[in-house]
């Protein structure tokens, strides 16, 4: 069987997926999804497509250091080598940042990864923890097909306007410039949608609301304004993120409060958003079954902030067709859509309480003048789909 491995690194977890690549339509035959790294109570669990639990490994068990990327990823892997059905041969990683350079996905060779090494400022969150498992891999099998497929690529469309910043021009020169992410999430989401209907000449917003949050401004099938910017830490208010934020608040912090550059980043990228605003949780189900008024504010700026932008994708499409619900949050809580489509009937928009509820499709009612829907994303398939393609390519 000819297998292609997706990795998706995160800060302090990492999922895998295998897939199986000798049928027409790509199929997830194994995942697994290593939690909590960094401490002590680490855990890799192993499933297969069915769901069933194969492994469940302690990770603290296996390494006499904090648990991290590469403990993870090397257990995974020697599991899998001990799989005679499975042959591993690409394997496709997420990374968030492509810089100016990477439009589209890559084949991972040392002047690449030198490239993506040096893009780890835009995307401290995540870069670092991308890169890892690549480094990793290369040790322990440095023939084997790397790809990187990038969060960034799918903006690339963007019009010049849409990506500068105010700035004097040798900054946007060296790349200072609004990238925006959850790229590959947008594509599957186009090409899903594609399948059901027609998208050209149609306007449409899609939401990526989940942990990481932020919407896209789609026209004939192309981005062409995103909500997130020079990092994933502009736009909407996010589950540890900040969201858009006044520069001067910056400035304010560094003089006022006297933070550090490491205490600020801190700040806004993993003390802020939903948890800063309910001083409870980043987690949206325990937010809505909270009564506390900090949680139902934080709730109420997180509807309230993406009302609002999806008015900037309006008036940057000049009209609206379509809202896609995507991610976490998008997908599975129906009070979160019910309350932003109440907010945005500014625009027609209307939906069917019953299909909202029963996370349909299509939820929006029949007098809408906005089409409403949710599609689940799947970011590992898009990425298994790049590998297999490159793969081909490189025959």
């Amino acid at each position: 069987m000819k297998n292609i491995l997706v990795i998706n690194a995160g800060s302090s977890s990492v999922k895998l997926s295998v897939f199986d690549v000798t049928k027409q339509d790509l199929t997830k035959i194994i995942h697994a999804r290593a939690v909590r790294l960094f401490h002590q109570d680490a855990q890799i669990t192993i499933n297969d497509k069915e769901e069933r639990v194969l492994v469940e490994k302690d990770l603290a068990e296996i390494t006499v250091k904090e648990p991290n990327h590469k403990v993870a990823i090397e257990f995974f892997l020697g599991w899998l080598s001990q799989q005679p059905e499975i042959n591993i041969e690409a394997v496709g990683h997420r990374v968030v940042h492509g810089g100016p350079k990477y439009s589209r996905p890559v084949v991972l060779t040392d002047d690449v990864i030198s490239d993506l090494e040096a893009f780890k400022p835009l995307a401290p969150l995540h870069q670092e923890h991308n890169l890892a498992p690549i480094h990793v891999i290369k040790n322990l099998y440095a023939d084997l097909l790397q790809i990187a497929c990038f969060d960034t690529a799918f903006h690339q469309t963007m019009p010049d306007v849409a990506k500068r910043f105010a700035l004097p021009g040798k900054y946007y020169k060296e790349g200072v410039m609004r990238y925006g992410f959850h790229g590959l999430s947008y594509e599957y989401i186009l090409e899903a949608l594609s399948e059901q209907q027609s998208i050209d000449n149609k306007k449409i917003v899609i939401a990526h609301l989940g942990n990481g949050a932020s919407m896209c401004a789609i026209e004939n099938g192309k981005s062409i304004a995103t909500t997130m910017s020079f990092t994933p830490l502009d736009g909407l208010v996010m589950g540890t993120r900040c969201g858009d934020l006044d520069p001067g608040v910056i400035l304010h912090l560094l003089t006022h409060y006297e933070l550090s550059s490491t205490d600020i980043t801190d700040l806004l990228y993993r003390k802020s958003g939903l948890l800063g605003l309910s001083e409870e949780t980043n987690n949206m189900r325990k937010l809505l079954s909270s009564n506390s008024k900090t949680c139902v504010e934080a709730i109420d700026l997180f509807c309230y902030q993406v009302n609002r932008f999806i008015g900037m994708l309006v008036a940057e499409l000049g009209g609206i067709d379509q809202i896609v619900f995507t991610a976490g949050i998008g997908e599975n809580s129906a009070v979160i859509r019910a309350k932003i489509c109440m907010l945005a009937s500014w625009i027609g928009v209307e939906i069917d309480a019953e299909s909202n509820e029963n996370n349909e499709n299509k939820i929006s009612g029949q007098s809408s003048a906005v089409e409403v829907f949710v599609i689940p994303t799947n970011e590992a398939l898009m990425i298994a789909n790049h590998t297999h393609r490159m793969m081909n390519n490189s025959k």
